[in-house]
Formats: structure tokens, C-alpha cells, sequence
């Protein structure tokens, strides 16, 4: 795993959401994850199933954020979980050693290490610095990304306000992907924003 990850915003409007999560896998995302935390289900699987049929074209990994029965209903490719979301142990379970199963990890090691044990593909270290999507505490250092490959055996994710800019010197210390939002999908050019982004690895 490594390059762009992209995560969808809390938009109604599925047709744009396509558009712009189509530009974004054309210029080099490497992964998507749908998150939408004010959906209705009809709308949430409406918009999964699109996703999947466009990443299933794009040939890139379709992960979806928290819902472990739509997961399994559409044939996603893994699931991402938050703290206060089921373990991972149960997540793995369900979905079976094929699925790719992400768990985020604020600032905390010992969730990471956790995460590892109870069989997760990745870890998510985030906020690193403040996001106009999401509220979180913007406290993780960037230690925690030396100290997560000494520790941890698991490639890692940072989120949190990510610009090309400020993820930089996150990819230049060890870490293997970026989850965007804004940066991306608020972008007046979201192929180009995405390959800048893929740029950082290259």
C-alpha cells in the first residue's frame, strides 16, 4: 500500500461525488474510502455500489468507512474502523483474510500495536495538523511514524489537513499513504491535485 489515499465527503450529490473521485483515480489515487456520516442507508449504499463499479474499472481498492454490512453486502474490498467503532479482531472476522481492514490510531502506539495483533492491514496515525472536515484533537507528532515501523510491521496511513505541502516531509519520514478530503475534492482540479499528491512518492 502506498501513494494517495482518498476519503469521500458527507456529499448528497452522487453524481458530482463520481465525477470527482473519477478525476482523482485518474491522476493517481491509490486507494478510496467511502465515508458518509449523515446518509440515509438508500443514498449510503446507492453511492457505495457507484464507488465500487468505478474502482472496480479503475482497478483500485474500494474500502468503506464503519459499515460492516454494507461491506459485506456490496463485496467491498475492506473496511476501515475508528476507536469508538467494533474491533478490529471482530471486523476481521467477518470479513475474512482476503479483505483489507484499516484502523485508525489518533496518536496512540498501543493502538496501533493492538490493531497489529488483532490482524488489521494498515494503521491510520492523524490529526497531524487541523482539518476543515473533521474535529480532532491536533496533537500526533511525527515521531509516531519511525516509531510505528520499529514496532508496528503494518504500512500507515496519516490523515489530518493534508496538503502536497504540509505531507511532505510525513511521506519523506516513513509514511506509506495520505488520506485527503478537502484537498482533493474541494480542489478546482481534483486529476491534478491527485497526481501532485501521487508525486510525493515518485
Amino acid at each position: 500500500m502506498k501513494g494517495l489515499y482518498i476519503v469521500t465527503p458527507d456529499w448528497d450529490d452522487t453524481a458530482a461525488l463520481l465525477r470527482v473521485t473519477e478525476q482523482a483515480l485518474q491522476g493517481g489515487a491509490a486507494l478510496v474510502q467511502y465515508r458518509h456520516k449523515t446518509a440515509t442507508p438508500t443514498l449510503r449504499r446507492e453511492q457505495a455500489a457507484a464507488l465500487l463499479a468505478l474502482c472496480r474499472r479503475a482497478q483500485r481498492p474500494f474500502i468503506i468507512n464503519d459499515h460492516l454490512d454494507l461491506c459485506l453486502e456490496l463485496d467491498a474490498d475492506g473496511l476501515h474502523v475508528g476507536g469508538t467503532d467494533a474491533p478490529v479482531a471482530q471486523i476481521r472476522q467477518a470479513l475474512g483474510e482476503g479483505k483489507i481492514v484499516g484502523a485508525s490510531c489518533y496518536g496512540d502506539l498501543e493502538l496501533a500495536k493492538r490493531a497489529h495483533r488483532e490482524g488489521a492491514s494498515y494503521v491510520a496515525f492523524g490529526g497531524f495538523y487541523p482539518s476543515r472536515v473533521k474535529k480532532y484533537p491536533v496533537t500526533t507528532a511525527v515521531d509516531i511514524i519511525a516509531q510505528s515501523h520499529a514496532e508496528v510491521p503494518l504500512p500507515i496511513v496519516v490523515i489530518g489537513g493534508m496538503t502536497v505541502q504540509n505531507s511532505a516531509p510525513l511521506v519523506a519520514a516513513g509514511a506509506d499513504m495520505v488520506a485527503a478530503i478537502s484537498s482533493v475534492y474541494g480542489a478546482q482540479q481534483p486529476k491534478e491535485a491527485a497526481r501532485d499528491f501521487a508525486g510525493l512518492w515518485a
